[in-house]
């Protein structure tokens, strides 16, 4: 079995890999002062109370936006699982070509999405992840990964707006019911769920016009609100929850 773990701004996500297949899945929150032992206490509870033989465990991948957390986890593994941890940057054996001004400024989430959706759905793909950040990830015809887009995450651009103003609410974000909405709740939904969907088809009509004329390139949505916002996109795509897990699996497999 393998270890592969995603550790993310909010959330750290642990994946179980066995076959090549996830059979386990956690999601953790990124505590930053966390100790080692502390994630030690917390990963091996997890696994035992889901029948997982740590014993079995015989390798390990990080893909970490979070360098702190990052050293966390490898002293973790380490020291509990005895096995050494494979560390993704753009080094690696990625199977995609790198056009970028500083291929070692893109985020090893990125790298991961960018490699499993070349793997599972060919080239050119675009992914859009739904994280902290909303990021686009670009990979052309020929493999090459050519750029992309960051901007906010959806619900970091929600607490933004709570807590930078007095008296509006925090809400749930969820889509509403119409786009006027008819009270303060339904009115923060609207702006920022429909917000994001135009958002999202706005800049993808500008990628598309830039590197795709003939619309012929698959989009792939993971992470957070990805699937809801997937459903109502003016372009077709898929939703892949477990993306970056699969990237991080396919990149320990090219790299062992």
């Amino acid at each position: 079995m393998i270890l592969t773990v995603d550790i993310g701004n909010t959330n750290t996500v642990l994946g179980i890999y066995n076959d090549n297949k996830l059979i386990y899945k956690f999601r953790i929150q990124s505590i930053h002062d966390k100790t080692t032992d502390e994630y030690a206490s917390l990963l091996l509870t997890l696994l035992e109370r889901n029948n997982v033989n740590v014993a079995k465990i015989e390798g390990a991948i990080i893909g970490s936006v979070v360098p702190q957390l990052q050293y966390t986890f490898i002293r973790m593994i380490k020291k509990y699982f005895k096995i050494n941890t494979l560390v993704v940057n753009s080094e690696l054996k990625t199977g995609i070509t790198m056009q970028v001004d500083n291929p070692k400024e893109v985020g090893a989430d990125r790298i991961a999405n960018a490699v499993a959706g070349v793997e599972k759905y060919g080239k050119p793909c675009i992914v859009i992840d739904f994280g902290t950040a909303t990021t686009f990830d670009i990979i052309n015809k020929y493999g090459a990964y050519i750029g992309g887009i960051i901007c906010p995450g959806i619900m970091l651009a929600s607490k933004m707006l709570r807590s930078n103003t007095a008296q509006l609410p925090e809400v749930s974000i969820k889509k509403p019911s119409s786009v006027i909405g008819k009270n303060t709740v339904h009115h923060i939904q609207s702006g920022i769920y429909f917000g994001y969907l135009e958002m999202i088809n706005g800049l993808l009509r500008r990628v598309l016009k830039e590197e795709f004329l003939d619309n012929n390139v698959n989009v792939i949505i993971t992470g957070g609100l990805g699937n809801d916002i997937s459903n109502d996109m003016e372009f077709k795509a898929v939703y892949e929850p477990n993306l970056t897990l699969d990237g991080l699996m396919i990149l320990y497999k090219n790299n062992i």
